[in-house]
């Protein structure tokens, strides 16, 4: 389970970090990405873990890997201005 923890918790912060240099111009503080990208990961571990037991390595760090991007896409930031269209006709 340790194994389990370290590997999410380091697949995470390689997600988040990814995710901070790829996207810079649409994400937040570096600093909140990188947290969230390992707390999303450490979170998708223990919930895959507790659904699907022990033995499972490679099924939990895909877990983690999918609630880390999941989380990490909640930063986004939209790219351009915002166009508000006028509903009047």
């Amino acid at each position: 389970m340790v194994l389990e923890a370290l590997g999410s918790a380091l697949l995470g912060l390689v997600l988040a970090g990814v995710a901070a240099h790829r996207l810079a111009h649409r994400m937040p503080a570096r600093s909140l990405v990188l947290a969230t990208g390992v707390a999303g990961s450490l979170f998708g571990a223990f919930v895959t873990h507790s659904a699907l037991g022990p033995g499972n390595l490679l099924v939990i760090l895909a877990g983690a890997t999918v609630v880390s991007v999941a989380s990490l896409s909640l930063l986004l930031r939209p790219a351009g201005r915002l166009r508000r269209r006028s509903l009047v006709a």
